[in-house]
């Protein structure tokens, strides 16, 4: 090749470089029209895409847990007349008796609301008929001994009654008629009569120390509350319920930050706060289902409203840009954590369709934390990411060093709600992008 040729091939690839880089400028190119390199999609979602998210969801969990009886002969039971003392759930991969599966029989009923698809009202319907069948068995035979529905017959804690019954209620409620309210009133009379309280009745635990409160509790204890309030008629459970949100945001929401802390013991004079994630979804989701169902008359229902709103506002401010919340909600360097994504993307989401907070405001928020959760939602529908069973420390390492596992069953449950609730948000609200951010279509 001669210098002449070498020459001109040079000008020209100067020309052409010259030419590409001068195309990208402020004056060629509507710079701000450049698209960002997300690292969770930013859209709004298809209704569709959110219903097959949760169909990959319930598929698993149809798959991964029990679905009979087998008895001492190891034979499924296919009758009551079946069962015997060493009856007991097929094996499988998660607790049907558990308060995480308390809130999935609750989120497999609402996505049947939501999408139409009597298989999710199923799935709550023939587990609980298990749980039903067995401890009606134990309870006429007078079982006290471990058995698989041990915690459904002799409750000893918050977590074996508030989040099981309340899904019972819910269930009775929903038409499925499985004759629980046995099993519904023993849960309550644990709740109301049996568990350890503080001398003004604010509901509590002697561990990890004497006299603390669990921001957990508010969930183990007011939804089941404020659902007997509905079923029963009876206003001294709506009553209790107010109660306890009031006397628990007293002594553990801090009002700078808009937020809990997760654990309060009395006896501490400086009260160490650990704004676990988590706990400030089991918070907010027990205001959003006291809402639900208090009569719209009742004296407490305008401090609960008033309390969700300070929460709601506390919350947004600590959304991380890819939609998640840390473990540590004021803690950056804390995990992105999922379930309790999900749970603020459905209790806001709710918050909005029930007219509490503006869609304007939060309805963007909530629809990046859909996509955020999605993208923990694998093929299989297993949920990755989510914070496994936690208790209670007064140090930060505690916290962040607690192990994710797509066997977490917290993580199940507040998919499922999160999705149906945004699928109805999305068919009560048009979003739309503009100018290359979600906005709510403005109506007028």
């Amino acid at each position: 090749m001669n210098n002449q040729l070498i020459g001109s091939l040079m000008i020209c690839f100067a020309f052409f470089s010259h030419k590409s880089f001068a195309q990208i400028n402020d004056v060629t190119t509507p710079l701000h029209n450049l698209a960002p390199n997300y690292s969770t999609p930013y859209k709004i979602p298809k209704i569709d895409e959110v219903k097959n998210a949760l169909d990959r969801v319930y598929h698993f969990l149809e798959e991964s847990t029990a679905s009979n009886l087998v008895n001492g002969a190891n034979a499924i039971v296919n009758s009551a007349h079946d069962i015997d003392d060493q009856t007991t759930f097929a094996p499988s991969s998660f607790r049907l008796t558990s308060y995480e599966w308390g809130v999935t029989y609750a989120g497999m009923l609402h996505a049947a609301e939501a999408t139409g698809e009597h298989y999710f009202k199923e799935y709550t319907k023939s587990r609980l008929q298990l749980i039903a069948d067995l401890a009606k068995f134990y309870s006429d035979k007078g079982f006290e001994k471990k058995t698989a529905v041990h915690s459904v017959l002799y409750p000893d804690a918050l977590d074996d009654a508030g989040a099981l019954c309340a899904a019972m209620i819910k269930a009775e409620r929903f038409g499925l008629d499985l004759k629980l309210l046995p099993f519904i009133e023993n849960f309550v009379a644990y709740i109301s009569k049996k568990q350890f309280r503080l001398a003004d009745g604010t509901l509590a635990r002697n561990r990890p120390q004497k006299n603390t409160l669990w921001l957990d509790d508010l969930f183990m204890s007011v939804p089941a509350l404020a659902q007997m309030g509905k079923f029963s008629g009876k206003d001294k459970y709506f009553d209790d319920a107010v109660k306890q949100v009031k006397q628990f945001s007293d002594r553990m929401f801090n009002d700078q930050k808009g937020i809990y802390m997760h654990g309060w013991v009395a006896s501490m004079q400086v009260k160490p706060e650990f704004h676990w994630a988590r706990a400030n979804g089991w918070a907010i989701m027990a205001m959003i289902e006291l809402l639900e169902v208090l009569p719209v008359n009742h004296p407490g229902r305008d401090d609960i409203l008033s309390q969700l709103r300070l929460h709601i506002k506390g919350l947004a401010a600590y959304q991380s840009g890819t939609g998640f919340w840390h473990q540590l909600l004021d803690r950056n360097d804390s995990y992105l954590e999922t379930s309790s994504t999900a749970i603020y993307t459905y209790a806001i989401a709710r918050a909005i369709n029930k007219g509490y907070v503006d869609g304007m405001t939060y309805g963007p928020m909530v629809l990046l934390g859909w996509n955020a959760v999605e993208t923990k939602i694998g093929a299989d529908g297993t949920v990755d990411g989510t914070c496994v069973g936690t208790g209670m420390g007064f140090d930060p390492a505690f916290y962040y060093y607690r192990p994710t596992h797509k066997y977490a069953a917290h993580g199940y449950g507040p998919v499922l709600l999160a999705g149906a609730e945004v699928i109805r948000l999305l068919k009560n609200e048009k979003y739309q992008i503009d100018d290359s951010a979600i906005q709510l279509t403005k109506t007028n």
